[in-house]
């Protein structure tokens, strides 16, 4: 509050200079003569007396009687935004008048105006302001119009004011058929106002609608924005849009001054682009936005008065900060700066010459007071002016970039022509070194999976190679039974043939007896039953080699088949069997094998390569069993089938030495082995590896050191 008495004290203080300048005398305020105006509107504003009631509660009769009137010698009374009550004295000769006269008080923002006037001696009361009723007034219209009612003699009337917003007082009298064109002519040049603001926006909102620049919809929404407020500040928004509520009206006043001055700012930032140039400038504008938001908040909070005083101050830094922006970004050799400072300057200028109306220092005219609509009308249509100049350098700009597009792109069509002929030649170039590489690539895959077919074969030669000394032991096994037999059972056939060849030469005409008889003896010097009795035997013992030889035989054609390439249903636990067959001779004398095969199904799979699988497995476990360096009395070998699912495990488990962590995570590398050079290619476990995952199965292995190792491996019913 220290602050709005400070400012009020400072505006008093202008006036009292304005006052000392203006004045000529002390003398009292003359009488006001009416003869000669009946044809004309006269402004008495400085031929009347004031006085201000800082209480607000005098009431007529002690203003008679205690007040000092003191003569206003300015063209308009101006008393700011006070809370004060304003009482003018008028005195009016006699004027003989043929017709009514009638006070007109060009101030359509008065909260209160109260017109005193005498009869039958005491004074009347008359009623206007935004406490009454447009309807209800002596004249309708939103300006306080009173008709005089005059005496035989000098007559003495009163006019007590109050408002929340800037007092002013322009006081003129006049007849009623002036008066009524001077209403009529105001509210032609309003309606002229208004019709260019509607236009402007109409227009503007077309132009946005097509070319869709967001200057067109700030400008769009600020030219509402003076639209509405010259509505208030006219008077007319009291009974077209607030219903004649006072309430209403004083804070639609203040409302319409923070919409405008929100919206200047904002179209402000985005037709100059300041958040572009200067930052630190758009901080600042953002700051009075807060500030405009501020007081808008004061004035509702039940402070009118002292709002409108901080919203001056307020908007004659905002009017200054936008047309500053605009000079210093003009400087930027920004040309839409330069429309926009003008039509901002027009506006201001309108402002300066209605403010200097209102001190008195310029006359009251139609165009002092109209200043402000002119002004804003002005800057309407220049802004309009500045946006359309603004398509100009967009067009301007677009075209001077579409021709330097265009010569970029002859430029650039050029050295492509020139860049495709060093291209092709670069091309065809690289494509002969591509093709002498691919060709290069092509062999060496060739070359690649050749050798990896042959040390694939090698390392499973390798293996029947090392079977092949236990083979032939087992073969030879039986062989040499089946050729033990054999000529004992020669002899014994021989035996036979000899006993049937005696049968054969009896002479029927000899003595049978005595052929007989020696047939006989014959019989029990062979022993027939023993012959018989070990010719079944001797056929046994070679029928017993002739199926160990075979089943050899069928073992090592079952794992050495060729039919790689080809699936087919197989009964895993055969294979394992046969695997068994062929490595037995490689058995320590210590090992035992522990077999329990589950009930498989046949699984899709290649037999050839999944018997390499067993064969490389039980043959590294037999190794791993063979290498402890304290066996056990007894170590065991185990192999375990199952089904689980839609899948079938294979568990080869052995008692032997185990690997390390660090062993385990390599077994599976091409060439990695732990035994001595020349007694492995350490590729076994690799191409059991590549095999299982072909069947797009998984092998796992679990091992300690010096516990034995386990190898699991997983394998789908049906391949996929």
């Amino acid at each position: 509050m220290q602050y709005l008495n400070s400012l009020k004290k400072m505006h008093q203080f202008f006036c009292l200079i304005m006052l000392f300048l203006l004045m000529s005398s002390e003398t009292e305020a003359q009488v006001i003569q009416l003869n000669s105006t009946e044809n004309t509107q006269i402004n008495i504003s400085d031929q009347v007396s004031t006085f201000e009631d800082p209480s607000a509660k005098l009431s007529l009769e002690e203003v008679i009687k205690k007040a000092e009137f003191r003569p206003n010698y300015n063209k308009i009374a101006n008393f700011g935004l006070t809370k004060s009550q304003i009482w003018i004295r008028i005195k009016i000769a006699d004027p003989k008048m043929a017709s009514d006269y009638y006070l007109q008080l060009k101030s359509p923002n008065l909260d209160k105006v109260v017109f005193y006037y005498p009869e039958k001696g005491q004074y009347k009361t008359v009623k206007s302001g935004n406490e009454v009723s447009i309807l209800l007034r002596d004249i309708v219209h939103q300006d306080p119009i009173f008709r005089l009612r005059t005496t035989s003699d000098t007559t003495t009337y009163y006019l007590k004011v109050a408002a929340s917003s800037p007092i002013t007082l322009p006081l003129f009298i006049g007849s009623y058929s002036v008066i009524m064109q001077g209403l009529a002519m105001e509210s032609n040049v309003f309606s002229l106002y208004m019709g260019l603001i509607i236009t402007m926006f109409l227009y503007n909102i077309f132009i946005y609608s097509t070319v869709r620049d967001r200057s067109y919809l700030f400008y769009v929404v600020y030219i509402f924005s003076v639209g509405f407020t010259q509505l208030c500040l006219q008077g007319y928004a009291f009974s077209l849009l607030w219903g004649d509520n006072p309430y209403l009206n004083n804070q639609g006043l203040v409302f319409s001054i923070v919409f405008v001055g929100i919206t200047s700012i904002l179209f402000t930032k985005e037709f100059l682009h300041v958040k572009n140039f200067y930052k630190n400038v758009n901080t600042y504008m953002n700051v009075l936005i807060v500030l405009y938001l501020i007081c808008f908040g004061i004035s509702l909070s039940g402070y009118p008065v002292a709002a409108q005083m901080a919203l001056q101050l307020l908007t004659i830094v905002a009017s200054i900060s936008v047309i500053v922006t605009g000079i210093i970004i003009y400087r930027k050799k920004y040309r839409p700066a330069l429309y926009f400072t003008i039509s901002w300057s027009c506006f201001l200028i309108g402002v300066i010459i209605f403010i200097l109306k209102d001190v008195g220092i310029l006359s009251y005219t139609f165009l002092t007071n109209n200043a402000i609509l002119i002004g804003s009308g002005l800057e309407a249509v220049l802004l309009s002016f500045a946006l359309a100049d603004k398509i100009n350098i967009f067009k301007k700009e677009k075209e001077e970039s579409q021709s330097e597009a265009l010569r970029i792109l002859t430029e650039n069509e050029k050295l492509v022509r020139e860049q495709n002929v060093l291209l092709e030649i670069k091309v065809k170039e690289r494509t002969e070194a591509l093709e002498n590489i691919n060709t290069s690539l092509n062999d060496a895959l060739s070359n690649l999976k050749e050798t990896q077919s042959q040390l694939v074969d090698s390392e499973k030669m390798a293996s029947l190679g090392q079977l092949t000394a236990g083979i032939a032991h087992e073969i030879n096994n039986p062989i040499n039974f089946v050729t033990s037999n054999i000529k004992p059972l020669q002899m014994d056939i021989d035996d036979l043939n000899e006993l049937i060849d005696m049968y054969e030469k009896i002479d029927p005409a000899q003595d049978l007896n005595s052929q007989l008889s020696t047939i006989e003896n014959f019989k029990r010097s062979i022993d027939l039953d023993f012959v018989r009795e070990e010719i079944k035997s001797l056929l046994s013992g070679i029928g017993e080699g002739a199926k160990r030889t075979a089943e050899i035989i069928r073992s090592l054609k079952n794992f050495s088949r060729l039919d790689e390439n080809d699936t087919k249903p197989v009964d895993l636990n055969e294979g394992l069997d046969s695997t068994l067959v062929l490595l037995r001779s490689t058995f320590p004398g210590n090992l035992q094998i522990v077999k329990n095969y589950g009930t498989l199904p046949k699984v899709e799979c290649m037999p050839g390569k999944i018997n390499q699988v067993f064969m490389n497995l039980i043959s590294n476990a037999i190794q791993a069993i063979k290498g402890k360096e304290s066996p056990a009395a007894e170590e065991l070998l185990s192999i375990n089938t199952w089904q689980e699912g839609e899948e079938v495990k294979i568990s080869i488990k052995d008692s032997g030495s185990g690997m390390s962590e660090e062993v385990k995570q390599k077994i599976f590398e091409p060439f990695f082995t732990t035994k001595d050079v020349g007694e492995g290619t350490g590729l076994g476990l690799s191409i059991v590896f590549r095999i299982i995952e072909n069947h797009q199965g998984h092998i796992d292995v679990v091992t300690k050191v010096n516990q034995g190792t386990e190898f699991i491996i997983t394998l789908p019913l049906i391949s996929r």
